[in-house]
């Protein structure tokens, strides 16, 4: 059957759709996305305003639309942080069904690192043993670890890129003395959780997924996402440290210009980049390989599991 997973993210909203059956590989069919920015669209308040839930409707809407057009016939809407955190949650849910009929489903923070360690564990296989996956996203970083399909642990930190530029990074290239406030700003966050994770030894596998881990790991070498999604991507430790001072010095535009590196995501590369090195340096991570399945993936393997057992 063809089944579509519409994504409301802190970054962008996206469709995917993917032609699966229970037992074998989903096969991606259609990709529609539209960069929205929520996590930049709060007020003061915390609240997403009536310009960004108008924007949401919009987006969602035409989502629809292509959903429509390309035969789906389940559509599975769910949101992140970025709606999960907004003050007025209840109200863009709200709206967002009255002007579209999309019920969004708000995963919460555990829900979505559990969900994307299926879709790695899936990806890899047992073969992997005990896997350590790091998900940087817009408005937070998702850890998990574990031997199963389910973690033994998982967290969710407020370390978003998107969100860590907005809040701590003003300048285009920034200020050196903020640059130096948000590394210790994530690494004492990160820091909290480390010893959740240790108890259970340590990983057989580390694995990243996320745009931001995928862009870092090609300006350090890592094959372009046109080679295809079986080519073999690392990341690791050393290089990434000598990119974060380039980094640092970089305006917006430069930044793009890096292979891989979208002008939309160009601006928060370098939180991205310290959230990661962060994570790498405090679980003694020296190389972690990029998985191409992610979140969107692990709620499309969640449903068709409940499909197979029905």
């Amino acid at each position: 059957m063809r089944l579509g997973v519409l994504d409301v993210g802190s970054n962008t909203v996206h469709l995917l759709v993917v032609d699966a059956h229970p037992g074998a590989r989903p096969l991606p069919a259609h990709s529609h996305k539209a960069d929205l920015r929520l996590a930049q669209l709060l007020d003061d308040s915390g609240a997403i305003g009536d310009d960004g839930i108008e924007k949401l409707v919009d987006v969602v809407r035409d989502a629809l639309q292509a959903a429509e057009d390309k035969g789906v016939e389940d559509l599975l809407p769910f949101a992140t942080s970025a709606v999960r955190e907004a003050g007025n949650a209840d109200e863009v849910l709200a709206r967002v069904a009255e002007e579209t009929g999309v019920r969004l489903q708000v995963l919460s923070g555990a829900e979505e690192a559990r969900l994307t360690f299926l879709a790695v564990r899936r990806w890899f296989g047992w073969s992997a043993g005990k896997l350590l996956v790091l998900d940087i996203g817009g408005g937070s970083l998702e850890i998990a670890f574990g031997i199963d399909e389910e973690p033994d642990a998982a967290a969710s930190l407020p370390l978003g890129a998107g969100r860590l530029t907005a809040g701590w990074l003003p300048g285009d290239p920034p200020a050196p003395d903020d640059v130096r406030a948000l590394r210790r700003h994530v690494r004492a966050e990160i820091a909290r959780t480390v010893g959740e994770f240790a108890r259970f030894g340590a990983p057989d596998h580390v694995v990243a997924t996320s745009k931001t881990f995928k862009q870092l790991a090609r300006i350090a070498g890592a094959a372009r996402s046109a080679d295809g999604l079986y080519v073999q991507r690392e990341l690791k430790r050393e290089s990434l440290e000598a990119w974060v001072p380039r980094l640092s010095g970089m305006t917006t535009d430069q930044r793009a210009e890096l292979p891989g590196v979208s002008d939309g995501r160009a601006g928060q590369l370098l939180a991205g980049a310290l959230v990661a090195e962060g994570a790498m340096d405090l679980f003694g991570v020296e190389s972690l390989e990029i998985c191409p399945w992610a979140l969107r993936e692990g709620v499309i393997l969640r449903r068709l599991d409940h499909m197979g057992s029905a």
